[in-house]
Formats: structure tokens, sequence, C-alpha cells
């Protein structure tokens, strides 16, 4: 399979870039106890830096932005130098580096963190089911705290300050995730915010989190700097955006455009009339991240017309020489799900190259 349509070059923002393919975000939970990534983390990105543009594990804006064991942050000094080393060793090879900024939001257990401190949310109401590991092992999500408006105020502050200290460290720019059940994405769910002030209710109102965040963002570093993430009609931590979902996507997407933002990053889960209508809505950018796509469709959204460029995981993860790979129609490495998260090397720097097999 020759995949032409992928070695196509493209500029993103204030980069230009070889070929439509993207690392994306993925969460590996072997950062410190502090929130510093070490020299196995710069190892680890520079190894697939020919991906082009590399998007960071999600990393917390600000300590109460922690819900995970071992989530890196970027809020602190040491925060930042550490930081530094992986952005150095991306560029010293050739790649572009964004860091995503994720708050956990309800998604967050007191024994993960060192203040133990309790999940926000918009609401207090705790995800349905929702379970989350922990030193002991899988515990239910416990029911988070309802922000109050002057907290989400300070909260959207975090996100600005995360967002220069990202630039500080080095990075290309920084992508805000809205998606996957976590702070912003609470925000939009029918089931996740009840609230009835200007951040709830009305499709313009649950929305407005996630716009102020961006624009706070927008402000501090630069539109050229800035990726959005969302995941329409996604079932993690049990988000459920109900029937304003198709309104609320319409609204939010029209509105980040007006910024300018580098690029939107769509995880796509089935709803084809949703990313038709964010693709007319979208004039930059857009990437798309299609779950469960086999290897023939890598191009499928970009030979359609529906995105610019794809991203990719759990390939990316188990090869890092993924481009050379796809190029040379050679086999590729299995990821091995039992390393995904937490633990050393192995799964993490040690799968093989081309080279490194011959």
């Amino acid at each position: 399979m020759e995949f032409n349509t992928l070695w196509k070059p493209i500029t993103v923002g204030d980069m230009h870039l070889p070929h439509r393919l993207v690392m994306a975000p993925m969460t590996r939970n072997r950062a410190n106890d502090d929130g510093t990534v070490d020299d196995h983390s710069a190892l680890y990105y520079s190894q697939r830096a020919s991906m082009g543009l590399l998007i960071s594990e999600g990393t917390q804006p600000s300590l109460e932005g922690q819900g995970y064991l071992k989530s890196p942050g970027i809020y602190t000094q040491d925060h930042i130098e550490a930081w530094r080393q992986v952005t150095e060793a991306v560029h010293e090879k050739g790649g572009k580096f964004f860091i995503q900024l994720m708050h956990a939001g309800r998604m967050n257990h007191p024994e993960n963190t060192s203040d133990h401190h309790q999940g926000v949310a918009p609401s207090a109401i705790a995800p349905e089911n929702g379970h989350i590991f922990t030193a002991e092992g899988m515990k239910p999500v416990p029911a988070p705290r309802e922000l109050t408006v002057e907290e989400i105020e300070s909260t959207i502050e975090d996100f600005r300050k995360a967002a220069k200290a990202a630039i500080e460290a080095g990075a290309d720019g920084v992508e805000i995730h809205g998606a996957n059940g976590y702070l912003i994405h609470e925000f939009l769910g029918e089931n996740s915010n009840l609230r009835t002030d200007q951040f709830g209710g009305t499709v313009e109102n649950k929305a407005r989190f996630a716009i102020e965040v961006a624009k706070a963002i927008v402000d501090e570093i630069g539109a050229e700097k800035v990726g959005f993430r969302i995941s329409p009609y996604t079932d993690f931590s049990t988000i459920d955006e109900g029937q304003d979902g198709v309104a609320i996507y319409d609204y939010l997407t029209k509105e980040l455009n007006k910024l300018h933002l580098a690029y939107l990053h769509v995880l796509y889960t089935g709803r084809e009339d949703i990313l038709t209508n964010i693709r007319n809505n979208w004039d930059n950018v857009l990437i798309v991240n299609r779950m469960g796509r086999p290897f023939e469709k890598l191009d499928y959204d970009i030979k359609n017309g529906q995105a610019d460029m794809a991203s990719i995981g759990a390939w990316a993860l188990a090869n890092p020489d993924f481009i050379s790979r796809v190029k040379q129609g050679a086999e590729l490495n299995e990821p091995d799900g039992k390393t995904f998260f937490g633990g050393g090397d192995e799964g993490y720097i040690d799968y093989p190259t081309l080279d490194e097999q011959k």
C-alpha cells in the first residue's frame, strides 16, 4: 500500500510538517511522583520524532488537575526543566512537540495525588459505575466537588499559566484536552453538568468553559500554537451530551474556528454526521483519530476530504519508526497492552526499529 495522500507536506499553525500523520496523545503513567518526566520520557518521544508532530500524554495544568497515578504536570519550574529535556530531544531529531493540557476533573481518586484532594467537576456527580486505577488496584471514582464560578475562573487561569510554561519548556504548542470525559468534556454533558448559572443549562453556557480556556491560552501564546481535542458522543467516563450534543459541537466548533487555532483534533467513534458538520465548520487543519480503523484505511479520512491529517496511537507506541515501516510496507510490531500504563522501560522504550530487528 502506497498511501500517497499521506506523504504530502502540510503547514499547521507556524509549523511545516513533512507528512499527514500525527502521534496521538497517549497516557503512559510513567512520570515521577512530583509530576516531572525523566530522560526515559525524552528517549521515548525522540525515538518517535519521525512522526513529525507529536502530542504528549495528558499533562495536568495544576495539582488539582491530577487524577491518575504518575501523570505529568506543567505548572512548576521543575516540570518546565524536565519537559525541556523532552522537547530538545525531539527537536534534535527534527520533530515538533505539543504538550496536551489535561485537567482530569472528576476522574480522580484522592489516593492518587500528593495532597489527597477530592476531584472537581461542573456538578457533584460521579461517573456512573466509574472505576479508576490506584496503588491498591481498581476503586470506584468518588463523587467530585462542584466548582464555584470563582474556581472555574481560577482554573481557566491555570490553563493559561500552564500553556505559558509549556512554551518556556520548549514545546511548539499545546493541545487543550476537551475530550474523553475529563473536566472540559464534563461541562458538555447533560448528565455531568446540571448547573443553572452561566456555565450550564443552554448550549452556549455548556460550551462556555471550553471556549474561555481556549481564548485565555490563545491570548497567552498565540493561536498558531494551540490545538483543541474533542470526542463527540464517546462513552468515556459515561459522559452523555444528550439531545443537545449535535448542537453543542456545532456551536463549539464554530466558536473555536473564530479563534484561528492551529488545528482541531477529533476522536471519531461513529457519528459521521457530526464529523461532516465539523469539517464544514472548520477552516484550519482538522486531525481525525478514527478508533478501530483497519491499517489499510490509514488514509481513509484524508482521501475522502474529512480530515487533513490522521493521528496514530498504539501503532506509533509500538513502532518508533512507524513512518519508515509504512513507506516500506514492512511488518509492524504488535502493541503490548499489558505495558501501556505504568511500569518501566518494557513496552516503553524497548520496541525495536526495523534496523534493530535486522
